[in-house]
């Protein structure tokens, strides 16, 4: 029997959304994950969702994500969100034809353009629709396969997005969103969640403002002021150690480690920040001093997009600022890990 999806009409919501793999298979790589962390930041900038956190495993994903309340778009803004996922050839002709529309006073057919794709935003089911079957399709033409890759339907959790109600000791969204950094250690993958990069805890220490924004968010629905991730970072983190803590029968932290991350107040160590943002940033690519990173962009400039102009980016945050790395391959890592 099917268990009804619940879903907020018309306001403000946070799910937690879980799908798997059919069968089980465990057929996502290293690159497979990569392409659909970006593609589920692609989906989510057209949606207008925000995603909080996630993980992203062999044969299942977790994404902790919030629905806004629907907004009205003027044109402008609905092009820029088409630009998330879309051609900009395309999304050129789309904005050419509402214009049109415009200019020769037709607003119903503007609309009725504009309801193509405004349909599909600020909404849950749309969202998860759309980011599945846009990875199934490029998943199979990687392997020359066809059909369906994921369970019929997907899981979904409503969950509440304030402060917890006196004499409860759990918030929904912080104990949601340690139960899907930690599913990585749980999995005995790795020791610590921020040594997984496709989990929003690990992105976020490898220093993605879209990562780092998300799970400040959260804490922004308990009424905490976290605009700077050293403060929110500390927080999760020691809920993260809290949480996690090794139980009977499941992989976890020792107690003592629980200790020594709670006596440190959840900060990272400037080595342990470091070897975030190398592992991160720049995994297979280069990293030293300003004029080494720049010697060897120029040295490989066939292998940049055109539009990139220097190589070097500075370690920062860290008290070794001196040391450069080429950054901007976060999103597109010429050398991927080894599988384990």
């Amino acid at each position: 029997m099917r268990v009804a999806r619940l879903k907020e009409s018309g306001k403000r919501a946070c799910y937690h959304v879980m799908s798997r793999v059919v069968d089980r298979q465990m057929v996502l790589d290293h690159l497979e994950k990569e392409h659909f962390r970006k593609l589920m930041r692609q989906v989510a900038g057209f949606s207008g969702v925000r995603i909080m956190t996630y993980a992203i495993l062999d044969n299942h994903f977790h994404i902790l994500l919030e629905v806004p309340e629907p907004q009205a778009l003027s044109d402008k803004d609905l092009i820029d969100r088409l630009l998330f996922l879309y051609p900009t050839d395309q999304v050129n002709r789309i904005a050419e034809w509402i214009k049109a529309a415009r200019d020769a006073g037709e607003h119903d057919n503007a609309e009725r353009i504009r309801e193509r794709y405004t349909c599909r935003m600020h909404d849950l089911s749309e969202f998860v629709k759309t980011l599945k079957q846009r990875y199934t399709q490029w998943h199979n033409t990687r392997h020359n396969r066809k059909g369906t890759l994921w369970e019929e339907r997907f899981k979904s959790v409503l969950l509440e997005p304030t402060r917890a109600r006196k004499g409860q000791s759990e918030n929904a969204l912080l104990t949601i969103a340690a139960y899907i950094d930690l599913n990585a250690v749980r999995g005995g993958i790795v020791k610590d969640p921020k040594e997984y990069r496709y989990c929003g805890y690990g992105e976020a220490c490898g220093g993605s403002k879209d990562a780092r924004a998300g799970i400040s968010s959260i804490f922004a629905h308990y009424g905490a002021d976290q605009k700077h991730w050293s403060a929110a970072s500390a927080l999760y983190r020691k809920q993260l150690y809290c949480y996690g803590e090794e139980r009977e029968g499941k992989a976890g932290f020792s107690r003592e480690l629980v200790q020594a991350v709670l006596s440190g107040e959840g900060k990272l160590s400037v080595a342990d920040a470091l070897h975030c943002r190398v592992r991160y940033f720049s995994d297979g690519v280069a990293l030293g001093s300003k004029a080494f990173v720049e010697d060897v962009f120029t040295r490989n400039r066939e292998q940049f997009g055109l539009k990139r102009r220097t190589g070097a980016r500075p370690l920062r945050k860290t008290e070794t600022e001196t040391l450069c790395t080429m950054r901007d391959l976060r999103r597109d890592v010429i050398h991927l890990p080894q599988a384990a």
